[in-house]
């Protein structure tokens, strides 16, 4: 489809891609400085669960509540809370990781407001692919850039990590220009968003809810509303949330849990891109992100996979393989092989992403697509918090086991 930059379709597409650009970077520039930030004794499902938790728990109990917050309201909520979370990571000393991990939460709150609003935003446009590919292709784009920006800045140029940090603190702003002044006006058939405010007015609402807004302390109402909105949820697990749930917790244990012990000796690689065992895990974040990047990106080249529990099995067959080469160094016995196998496990992460809310918005109905659009947004958050809690474990016995082969290189890291 051939338009020009100034049409509308070409703007929400740039929107959407700028919005899933800015809400996800700063999480993965958290993940990219986990070592720096607590240090290789820590296990990195620390960085994990603080930067995934509070997201998820948003995200858990947004379908009862969102739809009462005005989409400006949450605008401006996401902006404070992650320039707030930014300053706090930035600016704390390394003896301070308590509130280090006070800012990552709020960074993560942030994070898990953003996506689901600007999922459930992704309904109020007639262009909804486009909406969506470019939602997708932003978070892809995020996961590139922030990752290579973070390699570039303190692998190859050597700013100090926390210099870095501040430096993104300012990147919330651009939510507001982009809202504001490039966004147009959404509308549809279904609902309709005062311009003032943008809240959503549903022009079907049902008995329970209208319970709720007369007479917010009736336990009864509110009682039905939930038992209303997990009914609506239901149908959603098996066919959309389950597979993205398994795919992000098999990829999550892969990058938090297994990769910090998969090393090589330094002198075996290139030192102008290898000069510590801490870079070792920074370049694979960024091929993870690179492959999740071209692979959220797929459905504006019309490519869609429609199976999603075959990227379930395939993201676990990685973590196997991952295992047995930190337990026995097999299959691999270089670390370009291994590369490539980040690169391939980041496809499938973002295949799945895509492909799962393009079917939300081709299947369900759209009476209900936005309430949907929200829902399944749950299913990654639920999937890296499960991952955080097996890799609190699983990290340590990894690199245990290393230790005890006299491979002590997973003890070894960098802080600031």
């Amino acid at each position: 489809m051939t338009f020009h930059i100034s049409s509308p379709v070409k703007k929400i597409f740039i929107s959407f891609f700028v919005f899933g650009t800015l809400n996800n970077i700063l999480y993965v520039i958290i993940l990219s400085a986990a070592i720096d930030l607590v240090g290789s004794s820590t296990p990195k499902a620390t960085v994990l669960l603080a930067d995934v938790l509070p997201s998820f728990l948003f995200k858990f109990i947004s379908p009862f509540v969102i739809h009462l917050i005005s989409y400006q309201n949450r605008l401006y909520s996401l902006v404070g809370l992650s320039t707030l979370g930014m300053l706090l990571i930035s600016l704390t000393t390394t003896n301070m990781i308590g509130l280090k991990i006070f800012g990552i939460m709020l960074a993560s709150l942030s994070s898990g407001m953003g996506e689901v609003s600007f999922l459930q935003l992704t309904h109020y446009y007639s262009s909804n692919e486009n909406s969506i590919s470019g939602w997708s292709s932003g978070t892809g784009a995020a996961g590139l850039l922030g990752s290579f920006l973070f390699m570039i800045t303190t692998n190859l140029i050597g700013i100090p990590v926390w210099i870095v940090l501040l430096t993104f603190a300012i990147m919330p702003s651009g939510f507001l220009v982009v809202y504001y002044y490039l966004l147009p006006k959404p509308s549809h058939e279904y609902h309709e968003i005062n311009d003032d405010s943008l809240m959503v007015e549903a022009e079907e609402v049902n008995d329970e809810t209208e319970g709720i807004y007369e007479n917010k302390l009736n336990v009864n109402n509110l009682s039905q509303h939930f038992n209303h909105t997990f009914n609506k949820i239901k149908p959603l697990i098996i066919p959309f949330m389950l597979p993205l749930t398994t795919v992000y917790i098999s990829e999550y244990v892969i990058n938090q849990g297994i990769s910090p012990t998969l090393l090589f000796p330094l002198d075996e690689l290139p030192h102008w891109l290898f000069s510590s065992y801490r870079d070792i895990y920074v370049v694979y974040g960024f091929l993870y992100q690179l492959g999740v990047f071209i692979s959220r990106s797929s459905i504006s080249f019309g490519l869609r996979i429609r199976k999603l529990y075959l990227l379930s099995i395939l993201q676990f067959l990685n973590v196997v393989i991952t295992v047995f080469q930190s337990v026995y160094d097999i299959p691999f016995t270089k670390i370009w092989l291994l590369l490539i196998l980040i690169f391939y496990e980041g496809l499938l992460g973002g295949f799945s992403y895509v492909n799962t809310f393009m079917s939300v918005s081709e299947e369900v109905p759209k009476s209900n697509r936005e309430f949907s659009m929200g829902s399944v947004s749950i299913s990654d958050g639920l999937g890296i918090v499960l991952a955080g809690c097996i890799n609190w474990w699983l990290e340590p016995k990894l690199c245990g086991l290393q230790v005890d082969r006299g491979r002590d290189w997973c003890l070894k890291g960098g802080s600031v």
